[in-house]
């Protein structure tokens, strides 16, 4: 069907124009960059990791934080780091059930204006002002990414894990979503981008749903510790001249 906008010469439009400041954008280049260096310096010893994404909102003794606090438990006792936004909910349920393992627990917060606080079973986390900053430190440390029930963040995350495996921009680590009944509108929505062939036809190989822990664990043992030849850890000495901490 014809557009029904009536075209207009280049000359004849009166383009728009809005703040530009050179200054405000080397300074936010440079605020970037000095908060990633303080993220990588930070973060730069917790060894491989399993990043657990999920929602803030749901408490203690509901099933997902179980499942999520038994599960953190058992891919801990893998060797693997488990990292999580740092925040409540599910990200603590994560984080608590690496520690109750003797598990390694780390969390990348954020800085929101209603504070939210890391919480009480971290072994050590960072502070970072912009989500973007936030989700390339998830993601550059870990080797499987678990999704866990959530809202507009857990998808965001998600869904950036995902582009990045598909588009090669990382390896192929495994993605797992735990919750089939909460995610199944989710699936037949990724069923219908297949359909519409928005996504690739084995693209919806690039992911497990799953309710069975085991089933994850030996995935990740698989498609993780396997496929990269993941070592017990050999001890390597912080440079202290570089100020760096384990």
């Amino acid at each position: 069907m014809a557009s029904s906008i009536a075209p207009m010469d280049k000359s004849e439009i009166i383009f728009l124009d809005g703040p530009h400041s050179r200054f405000k954008e080397l300074k936010f280049a440079l605020e970037t960059m000095i908060e990633f260096i303080k993220g990588f310096r930070a973060l730069h010893f917790i060894g491989p990791s399993i990043t657990v994404f999920g929602s803030a909102r749901f408490k203690e003794g509901h099933p997902y934080y179980e499942l999520t606090r038994k599960a953190a438990g058992v891919f801990a006792q893998l060797g693997f780091t488990i990292l999580t936004g740092g925040g409540p909910g599910l990200m603590e349920a994560a984080n608590r059930g690496a520690k109750e393992v003797g598990g390694k627990s780390v969390g990348c917060n954020i800085q929101l204006p209603v504070e939210q606080k890391p919480n009480p079973y971290l072994d050590k986390w960072v502070y970072v002002k912009h989500f973007f900053l936030r989700k390339v430190l998830l993601v550059k440390y870990s080797f499987a990414f678990v999704v866990m029930p959530g809202g507009y963040g857990t998808m965001d995350e998600y869904f950036e894990a995902l582009t990045l495996i598909q588009t090669h921009k990382i390896e192929n680590f495994p993605v797992i979503i735990f919750g089939k009944e909460y995610h199944k509108e989710l699936l037949e929505h990724i069923e219908l981008m297949k359909s519409q062939t928005t996504i690739g036809q084995t693209d919806d190989r690039l992911f497990l749903v799953t309710d069975d822990i085991e089933e994850a664990k030996a995935l990740i043992i698989e498609k993780s510790i396997k496929q990269y030849n993941l070592k017990p850890k050999r001890k390597v000495r912080p440079l202290r001249w570089l100020f760096e901490r384990e």
